[in-house]
């Protein structure tokens, strides 16, 4: 079963690059009131776009993606914080989860979020996202 058939009743938003461009403005303004970081962590599918958006915004050249470790007080970058289940991940690879941290465009709206979370944006309900690069994934034309 695709992704589209399992989601097709499930109400959607789309966000388009104008909107992701606001949010990584916004999130990197958060960032930057945090620490200064030299380098991104990120995972091989959501959180690329997002990861190489941000590097631009805040100066940094060096973006790491699905390392098997992650060091103390790292930024780790991903598209939306949903099921906590990447934080999860993420946590169990990196040397000190509590120093690091996790930053995305969106975090699902009714979640208990973890402290080393920063976000930009909440979704309204249960609806799910769906970034530019996730288009061909729900069957859309880019």
């Amino acid at each position: 079963m695709s992704v589209l058939q399992k989601t097709e009743s499930i109400p959607k938003q789309y966000y388009g690059w104008t909107k992701i461009e606001a949010l990584v403005k916004t999130l990197s303004e958060k960032i930057k009131t945090k620490k200064k970081f030299d380098c991104i962590y990120t995972i091989s599918r959501g959180g690329l776009v997002p990861s190489r958006l941000l590097a631009d915004r805040l100066s940094i050249k060096k973006i790491y993606v699905d390392e098997k470790t992650i060091p103390p007080d790292s930024l780790v970058v991903d598209d939306i914080f949903d099921s906590g289940h990447t934080f999860k991940k993420i946590n169990e690879i990196s040397r000190s989860p509590e120093t690091q941290t996790f930053a995305t465009l969106v975090a699902r709206y009714g979640l208990r979020f973890p402290p080393q979370l920063i976000f930009s944006d909440t979704t309204q309900s249960n609806e799910v996202v769906v970034f530019p690069w996730d288009r061909f994934e729900y069957g859309l034309p880019f």
